[in-house]
């Protein structure tokens, strides 16, 4: 299957959701040799919709992708989806090997501090929280999406969450303010002051549209709680390997990629 068949287009399945998974999509609307599939998960009601072919929703596990894979002779699979998105990558790289289809990992640098920055390194959001207890905060932004608001339930400081739909449930120690992204870096200090914040806890994206908020609070001075990425797991890092897996952090290196593959820009 990795080979595709003589005389059509690669069929290349993109799971998305990152700025980086729209542009690729974008950029090969304009190619030849490849046929691009862009795959939502459907975390929201009103997604963003990527230019050319489209589907919205999971796969029904490994067992779901695998079939769809191979019903739909995908010669690639590139992995653009969240850094943190880790049940998703993994079903990819499984079922990916599975049917000797070739997998990619498109992922975003971290983000790097610059003078200025107060940032507090956490392994998780239960050590991201206990942080924040020990820098004896009163008011957060938690830059961490719906799916986390349940988690904040417990902690003693008042956060303000912001995403395009709000969870079923939102506690009383948490105001959801709706919003969708990209913001700038006038906006976010804005809100900061608005809200009385006091710290940041955010996961490490990385990226440039997401890193305004940051540099509003370096400008500040507030500190902020960085979540680390999860961390492939021994069993992940062979699922990669037997599935010729690559880890590259920006669209042109999957272009290079694929030109190998036999695809082209049209002229």
């Amino acid at each position: 299957m990795a080979d595709g068949v003589v005389g059509e287009p690669l069929h290349v399945l993109i799971l998305g959701g990152t700025s980086e998974a729209y542009d690729l999509a974008s950029a090969l609307a304009g190619w030849e040799g490849i046929r691009a599939t862009s795959s939502l998960a459907g975390a929201t009601t009103t997604p963003r919709l990527p230019v050319g072919v489209h589907r919205i929703g999971g796969f029904g596990g490994v067992a779901g992708l695998r079939a769809w894979l191979a019903a739909q002779s995908v010669a690639l699979v590139v992995d653009a989806s969240h850094p943190f998105a880790r049940q998703i990558s993994r079903q990819a790289l499984t079922a990916a090997a599975s049917v000797g289809c070739r997998y990619l990992r498109l992922e975003r640098q971290g983000w790097r501090t610059v003078p200025g920055d107060r940032w507090h390194r956490a392994a998780d959001l239960e050590a991201g929280l206990a942080e924040l207890r020990r820098l004896g905060t009163a008011r957060v932004f938690a830059a961490l999406g719906a799916r986390a608001v349940p988690a904040l339930a417990a902690a003693p400081q008042h956060f303000v969450v912001r995403g395009i739909e709000p969870p079923a449930l939102v506690p009383a120690n948490v105001t959801w303010l709706r919003g969708r992204g990209p913001f700038a870096v006038a906006a976010e200090r804005r809100l900061l002051q608005a809200e009385r914040i006091d710290a940041l806890l955010c996961r490490d994206s990385g990226g440039s549209g997401a890193r305004a908020k940051l540099d509003a609070a370096r400008a500040l001075g507030l500190p902020v709680v960085l979540l680390e990425r999860p961390q492939a797991t021994a069993r992940e890092l062979a699922a990669r390997e037997l599935a010729g897996g690559e880890t590259m952090d920006d669209v042109a290196a999957v272009l290079a990629v694929l030109a190998e593959m036999g695809g082209r820009p049209v002229a």
